[in-house]
Protein backbone atom coordinates (compact mmCIF):
# COMPACT_ATOMS: atom_id res chain seq x y z
CA UNK A 1 0.00 0.00 0.00
CA UNK A 2 1.36 3.40 -0.96
CA UNK A 3 1.91 5.77 1.96
CA UNK A 4 1.65 9.54 1.69
CA UNK A 5 5.05 11.22 2.07
CA UNK A 6 5.82 12.57 5.54
CA UNK A 7 6.54 16.30 5.69
CA UNK A 8 10.01 16.80 7.17
CA UNK A 9 9.12 20.42 7.89
CA UNK A 10 6.58 19.26 10.48
CA UNK A 11 8.91 16.95 12.43
CA UNK A 12 11.17 17.77 15.33
CA UNK A 13 14.26 15.63 15.86
CA UNK A 14 12.50 13.38 18.36
CA UNK A 15 9.93 12.54 15.67
CA UNK A 16 12.28 12.40 12.70
CA UNK A 17 14.67 9.84 14.18
CA UNK A 18 12.08 7.05 14.61
CA UNK A 19 10.45 7.95 11.28
CA UNK A 20 13.80 7.30 9.55
CA UNK A 21 14.46 4.18 11.61
CA UNK A 22 11.11 2.72 10.57
CA UNK A 23 12.34 2.94 6.98
CA UNK A 24 15.63 1.24 7.69
CA UNK A 25 17.63 4.49 7.94
CA UNK A 26 20.00 5.04 10.87
CA UNK A 27 18.86 7.68 13.33
CA UNK A 28 21.93 9.91 13.04
CA UNK A 29 20.86 10.90 9.53
CA UNK A 30 18.09 12.95 11.14
CA UNK A 31 20.72 15.43 12.33
CA UNK A 32 22.12 15.70 8.78
CA UNK A 33 18.67 16.40 7.35
CA UNK A 34 18.02 19.00 10.03
CA UNK A 35 21.27 20.79 9.24
CA UNK A 36 20.46 20.94 5.53
CA UNK A 37 16.91 22.19 5.99
CA UNK A 38 17.48 24.70 8.80
CA UNK A 39 21.17 25.62 8.90
CA UNK A 40 21.76 25.67 5.14
CA UNK A 41 18.24 26.42 3.92
CA UNK A 42 18.35 23.50 1.45
CA UNK A 43 15.12 21.58 0.81
CA UNK A 44 16.13 19.87 -2.45
CA UNK A 45 17.11 16.36 -1.35
CA UNK A 46 19.45 15.93 -4.33
CA UNK A 47 21.57 18.84 -3.07
CA UNK A 48 22.21 17.19 0.30
CA UNK A 49 25.68 16.10 -0.71
CA UNK A 50 26.72 14.21 2.44
CA UNK A 51 23.82 11.76 2.06
CA UNK A 52 24.42 8.66 -0.04
CA UNK A 53 22.55 8.33 -3.32
CA UNK A 54 20.54 5.40 -1.90
CA UNK A 55 19.56 7.44 1.15
CA UNK A 56 18.58 10.41 -0.98
CA UNK A 57 16.28 8.18 -3.04
CA UNK A 58 14.69 6.79 0.13
CA UNK A 59 14.12 10.27 1.51
CA UNK A 60 12.66 11.51 -1.79
CA UNK A 61 10.28 8.54 -1.90
CA UNK A 62 9.05 8.67 1.70
CA UNK A 63 9.38 12.33 2.68
CA UNK A 64 8.69 15.83 1.42
CA UNK A 65 9.66 19.30 2.65
CA UNK A 66 6.96 21.97 2.60
CA UNK A 67 8.10 25.59 2.77
CA UNK A 68 5.94 28.75 2.67
CA UNK A 69 6.25 30.39 -0.75
CA UNK A 70 7.15 34.07 -0.97
CA UNK A 71 4.56 35.87 -3.10
CA UNK A 72 5.34 39.39 -1.90
CA UNK A 73 8.44 41.16 -0.59
CA UNK A 74 8.03 44.88 0.08
CA UNK A 75 10.80 47.12 1.38
CA UNK A 76 10.18 50.12 3.57
CA UNK A 77 12.15 53.34 3.38
CA UNK A 78 13.58 52.44 6.82
CA UNK A 79 14.85 49.03 5.65
CA UNK A 80 12.00 46.94 7.04
CA UNK A 81 10.81 44.15 4.74
CA UNK A 82 7.31 42.68 4.73
CA UNK A 83 6.95 39.18 3.28
CA UNK A 84 3.64 37.81 2.08
CA UNK A 85 3.90 34.03 2.31
CA UNK A 86 1.57 31.52 0.69
CA UNK A 87 0.95 28.23 2.46
CA UNK A 88 0.32 24.82 0.91
CA UNK A 89 -3.46 25.30 1.01
CA UNK A 90 -3.28 28.71 -0.66
CA UNK A 91 -3.86 30.70 2.55
CA UNK A 92 -1.55 33.68 3.03
CA UNK A 93 0.18 35.21 6.02
CA UNK A 94 2.62 38.06 6.60
CA UNK A 95 6.00 38.08 8.33
CA UNK A 96 8.34 41.03 8.82
CA UNK A 97 12.12 41.50 8.90
CA UNK A 98 13.17 44.46 11.05
CA UNK A 99 16.89 45.26 10.72
CA UNK A 100 19.11 46.90 13.32
CA UNK A 101 16.76 46.84 16.30
CA UNK A 102 19.63 46.66 17.54
CA UNK A 103 19.76 43.03 16.47
CA UNK A 104 18.16 41.67 13.35
CA UNK A 105 14.58 40.65 14.17
CA UNK A 106 11.97 38.45 12.50
CA UNK A 107 8.33 39.15 13.39
CA UNK A 108 6.52 35.86 12.86
CA UNK A 109 2.84 34.87 12.63
CA UNK A 110 1.23 31.96 14.47
CA UNK A 111 -2.24 32.00 12.89
CA UNK A 112 -3.95 32.97 9.66
CA UNK A 113 -5.90 35.90 11.04
CA UNK A 114 -6.73 36.22 14.74
CA UNK A 115 -9.70 35.57 17.02
CA UNK A 116 -8.84 38.25 19.59
CA UNK A 117 -10.60 41.11 17.74
CA UNK A 118 -8.56 43.90 19.35
CA UNK A 119 -10.15 47.14 18.27
CA UNK A 120 -6.92 48.82 17.13
CA UNK A 121 -5.48 45.89 15.13
CA UNK A 122 -6.12 45.18 11.46
CA UNK A 123 -5.35 41.47 11.84
CA UNK A 124 -8.35 41.17 14.16
CA UNK A 125 -10.55 42.42 11.31
CA UNK A 126 -9.80 39.16 9.45
CA UNK A 127 -11.15 36.89 12.15
CA UNK A 128 -9.45 33.56 12.71
CA UNK A 129 -9.10 31.54 9.51
CA UNK A 130 -7.00 28.73 10.99
CA UNK A 131 -4.01 27.92 13.17
CA UNK A 132 -0.60 27.56 11.59
CA UNK A 133 1.17 24.24 11.94
CA UNK A 134 4.51 24.05 13.72
CA UNK A 135 6.21 23.63 10.35
CA UNK A 136 4.50 26.73 8.96
CA UNK A 137 5.60 28.80 11.96
CA UNK A 138 9.20 27.56 11.80
CA UNK A 139 9.08 27.76 8.00
CA UNK A 140 8.66 31.53 8.16
CA UNK A 141 11.95 31.76 10.01
CA UNK A 142 13.65 29.53 7.43
CA UNK A 143 12.35 31.70 4.59
CA UNK A 144 13.29 35.02 6.21
CA UNK A 145 16.72 33.83 7.35
CA UNK A 146 17.54 32.62 3.82
CA UNK A 147 16.17 35.77 2.16
CA UNK A 148 18.13 38.09 4.44
CA UNK A 149 21.39 36.13 4.49
CA UNK A 150 21.13 35.37 8.20
CA UNK A 151 21.20 31.57 8.22
CA UNK A 152 24.68 31.68 9.77
CA UNK A 153 24.15 34.80 11.90
CA UNK A 154 22.29 35.49 15.14
CA UNK A 155 18.83 37.02 14.97
CA UNK A 156 15.87 37.60 17.25
CA UNK A 157 12.35 36.27 16.82
CA UNK A 158 9.22 38.01 18.06
CA UNK A 159 5.93 36.12 17.95
CA UNK A 160 4.05 39.36 17.35
CA UNK A 161 2.78 38.88 13.81
CA UNK A 162 -0.66 37.65 12.86
CA UNK A 163 -2.44 35.65 15.54
CA UNK A 164 -2.33 34.95 19.28
CA UNK A 165 0.50 32.48 20.05
CA UNK A 166 -1.12 31.06 23.18
CA UNK A 167 -4.32 30.39 21.22
CA UNK A 168 -2.20 28.02 19.11
CA UNK A 169 -0.13 26.75 22.00
CA UNK A 170 1.00 23.27 20.93
CA UNK A 171 2.12 24.27 17.45
CA UNK A 172 3.84 27.43 18.68
CA UNK A 173 5.88 25.62 21.30
CA UNK A 174 6.77 22.77 18.95
CA UNK A 175 8.00 25.33 16.39
CA UNK A 176 10.23 26.91 19.05
CA UNK A 177 11.69 23.50 19.88
CA UNK A 178 12.39 22.89 16.19
CA UNK A 179 14.11 26.26 15.85
CA UNK A 180 16.10 25.67 19.03
CA UNK A 181 17.54 22.31 17.89
CA UNK A 182 21.33 22.51 17.96
CA UNK A 183 21.66 20.76 14.59
CA UNK A 184 19.46 23.39 12.99
CA UNK A 185 19.26 27.14 13.59
CA UNK A 186 19.95 26.71 17.32
CA UNK A 187 17.92 29.78 18.29
CA UNK A 188 18.30 30.44 22.01
CA UNK A 189 15.03 31.05 23.91
CA UNK A 190 16.67 34.28 25.14
CA UNK A 191 16.37 35.54 21.57
CA UNK A 192 12.64 34.77 21.33
CA UNK A 193 9.80 36.93 22.65
CA UNK A 194 6.23 35.65 22.78
CA UNK A 195 3.53 38.32 22.85
CA UNK A 196 0.08 37.48 24.22
CA UNK A 197 -3.10 39.35 25.14
CA UNK A 198 -3.13 37.26 28.30
CA UNK A 199 -4.69 33.83 27.77
CA UNK A 200 -4.34 32.79 31.41
CA UNK A 201 -4.31 28.97 30.97
CA UNK A 202 -1.64 29.45 28.30
CA UNK A 203 0.42 31.64 30.62
CA UNK A 204 0.22 28.96 33.30
CA UNK A 205 1.37 26.29 30.84
CA UNK A 206 4.14 28.51 29.56
CA UNK A 207 5.40 28.97 33.12
CA UNK A 208 6.15 25.23 33.23
CA UNK A 209 7.94 25.00 29.88
CA UNK A 210 11.58 23.86 29.94
CA UNK A 211 12.16 25.98 26.83
CA UNK A 212 10.82 29.36 27.89
CA UNK A 213 10.85 32.44 25.64
CA UNK A 214 10.76 36.00 26.90
CA UNK A 215 7.22 37.09 27.74
CA UNK A 216 5.40 40.20 26.53
CA UNK A 217 1.83 40.86 27.64
CA UNK A 218 -0.37 43.19 25.61
CA UNK A 219 -2.10 45.21 28.31
CA UNK A 220 -3.35 48.36 26.55
CA UNK A 221 -5.63 49.54 29.37
CA UNK A 222 -5.73 50.05 33.14
CA UNK A 223 -9.36 49.18 33.98
CA UNK A 224 -11.41 46.14 33.03
CA UNK A 225 -14.14 48.28 31.46
CA UNK A 226 -11.61 50.06 29.27
CA UNK A 227 -9.69 46.89 28.38
CA UNK A 228 -12.80 44.86 27.50
CA UNK A 229 -13.78 47.55 25.00
CA UNK A 230 -10.32 47.35 23.39
CA UNK A 231 -9.41 43.67 23.94
CA UNK A 232 -12.56 41.48 24.05
CA UNK A 233 -10.84 38.40 25.64
CA UNK A 234 -10.64 40.52 28.81
CA UNK A 235 -14.22 39.35 29.48
CA UNK A 236 -12.88 35.87 30.17
CA UNK A 237 -9.40 36.80 31.42
CA UNK A 238 -9.65 40.14 33.30
CA UNK A 239 -6.73 42.24 34.44
CA UNK A 240 -6.55 40.76 37.94
CA UNK A 241 -6.24 37.19 36.61
CA UNK A 242 -3.61 38.17 34.03
CA UNK A 243 -1.51 40.15 36.49
CA UNK A 244 -1.75 37.37 39.09
CA UNK A 245 -0.41 34.89 36.50
CA UNK A 246 2.40 37.35 35.74
CA UNK A 247 3.31 37.66 39.43
CA UNK A 248 3.68 33.87 39.60
CA UNK A 249 5.56 33.60 36.30
CA UNK A 250 9.13 32.30 36.86
CA UNK A 251 11.75 34.82 35.79
CA UNK A 252 15.50 34.62 35.75
CA UNK A 253 17.41 37.03 37.98
CA UNK A 254 17.72 39.90 35.50
CA UNK A 255 14.62 39.18 33.42
CA UNK A 256 11.42 41.19 33.34
CA UNK A 257 8.00 40.78 31.75
CA UNK A 258 7.38 43.34 29.04
CA UNK A 259 3.95 44.97 29.13
CA UNK A 260 2.96 46.37 25.76
CA UNK A 261 0.65 49.35 25.78
CA UNK A 262 -0.77 50.80 22.56
CA UNK A 263 -1.48 54.49 23.15
CA UNK A 264 -4.77 55.73 21.66
CA UNK A 265 -5.42 59.43 21.55
CA UNK A 266 -7.88 60.48 24.25
CA UNK A 267 -8.74 56.86 25.14
CA UNK A 268 -6.01 55.34 27.32
CA UNK A 269 -3.24 57.94 27.26
CA UNK A 270 -4.16 60.24 30.13
CA UNK A 271 -2.02 60.94 33.21
CA UNK A 272 -4.63 59.04 35.25
CA UNK A 273 -4.10 55.99 33.02
CA UNK A 274 -0.34 56.25 33.53
CA UNK A 275 -0.68 56.45 37.32
CA UNK A 276 -3.07 53.48 37.38
CA UNK A 277 -0.58 51.50 35.26
CA UNK A 278 2.16 52.19 37.82
CA UNK A 279 -0.07 50.78 40.59
CA UNK A 280 -1.01 47.70 38.56
CA UNK A 281 2.64 46.82 37.95
CA UNK A 282 3.99 47.82 41.38
CA UNK A 283 4.84 44.29 42.56
CA UNK A 284 5.80 42.75 39.19
CA UNK A 285 9.27 42.66 37.63
CA UNK A 286 8.11 44.70 34.67
CA UNK A 287 9.12 46.98 31.88
CA UNK A 288 6.67 48.87 29.71
CA UNK A 289 6.84 49.24 25.95
CA UNK A 290 4.65 52.13 24.83
CA UNK A 291 3.39 51.84 21.25
CA UNK A 292 1.80 54.96 19.77
CA UNK A 293 -0.99 53.71 17.52
CA UNK A 294 -0.18 52.98 13.90
CA UNK A 295 -3.39 54.32 12.35
CA UNK A 296 -5.02 52.60 9.39
CA UNK A 297 -8.33 52.73 7.50
CA UNK A 298 -10.95 50.84 9.46
CA UNK A 299 -9.36 51.53 12.85
CA UNK A 300 -11.55 54.00 14.81
CA UNK A 301 -8.72 55.50 16.86
CA UNK A 302 -6.01 58.10 16.36
CA UNK A 303 -2.34 58.32 17.24
CA UNK A 304 -1.66 60.61 20.23
CA UNK A 305 0.64 63.59 19.90
CA UNK A 306 4.30 63.24 20.80
CA UNK A 307 3.64 65.47 23.80
CA UNK A 308 0.99 63.10 25.17
CA UNK A 309 3.25 60.10 24.57
CA UNK A 310 6.17 61.81 26.34
CA UNK A 311 4.00 62.86 29.29
CA UNK A 312 2.73 59.28 29.74
CA UNK A 313 6.26 57.87 29.56
CA UNK A 314 7.61 60.47 32.00
CA UNK A 315 5.00 59.58 34.64
CA UNK A 316 6.11 55.95 34.48
CA UNK A 317 9.80 56.82 34.55
CA UNK A 318 9.36 59.20 37.49
CA UNK A 319 7.89 56.29 39.44
CA UNK A 320 10.82 54.00 38.58
CA UNK A 321 9.08 51.94 35.91
CA UNK A 322 11.46 50.98 33.09
CA UNK A 323 9.80 52.38 29.98
CA UNK A 324 10.55 52.63 26.28
CA UNK A 325 8.62 54.06 23.35
CA UNK A 326 8.59 51.77 20.36
CA UNK A 327 9.81 53.37 17.18
CA UNK A 328 7.38 52.53 14.41
CA UNK A 329 9.03 50.58 11.58
CA UNK A 330 7.63 49.82 8.15
CA UNK A 331 4.53 52.03 8.37
CA UNK A 332 4.80 52.99 4.70
CA UNK A 333 4.32 49.34 3.66
CA UNK A 334 1.79 48.42 6.38
CA UNK A 335 4.36 46.32 8.23
CA UNK A 336 4.11 48.10 11.58
CA UNK A 337 2.53 46.75 14.76
CA UNK A 338 -1.18 46.07 14.26
CA UNK A 339 -1.10 46.58 10.49
CA UNK A 340 -0.68 43.00 9.22
CA UNK A 341 -3.66 41.79 7.19
CA UNK A 342 -4.14 39.69 4.06
CA UNK A 343 -7.15 39.26 1.82
CA UNK A 344 -9.28 36.17 2.01
CA UNK A 345 -9.98 36.00 5.73
CA UNK A 346 -13.57 35.18 6.63
CA UNK A 347 -14.75 37.40 9.45
CA UNK A 348 -16.63 35.39 12.06
CA UNK A 349 -19.24 36.83 14.40
CA UNK A 350 -18.23 38.02 17.86
CA UNK A 351 -19.95 34.97 19.36
CA UNK A 352 -18.03 32.61 17.07
CA UNK A 353 -14.73 34.33 17.93
CA UNK A 354 -15.35 34.02 21.69
CA UNK A 355 -16.36 30.37 21.27
CA UNK A 356 -13.02 29.71 19.58
CA UNK A 357 -11.20 31.48 22.39
CA UNK A 358 -12.96 29.47 25.10
CA UNK A 359 -12.18 26.04 23.64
Amino acid sequence: MNRSPIDLAELDLAELEPALEARGVERFHARQLYRWIYKHGVTDIDRMSDLSRTLRETVKTDFTVTTPRTVGDERSLDGTRKFVLELADGKRIEAVFIPDTPSMTFCISTQVGCAMSCGFCLTGKMGLVRNLTAGEIAGQVRVLAAATGLLDHPFNIVLMGMGEPLHNYENTMKALRMLHAEHGLAVSPRRVTLSTVGIVPGLERLAREPLMPNLAVSLHATTDEQRTALVPPNRKYPLAAILDACRRFPLKKRSRITFEYVLLDGVNDTPEDARRLVKLLADIKAKVNLIPLNPAPGIPYERPSDERVDRFAQILADRHITVSVRKSRGRDIRAACGQLIVEGGTKKSAAQQMALLMR
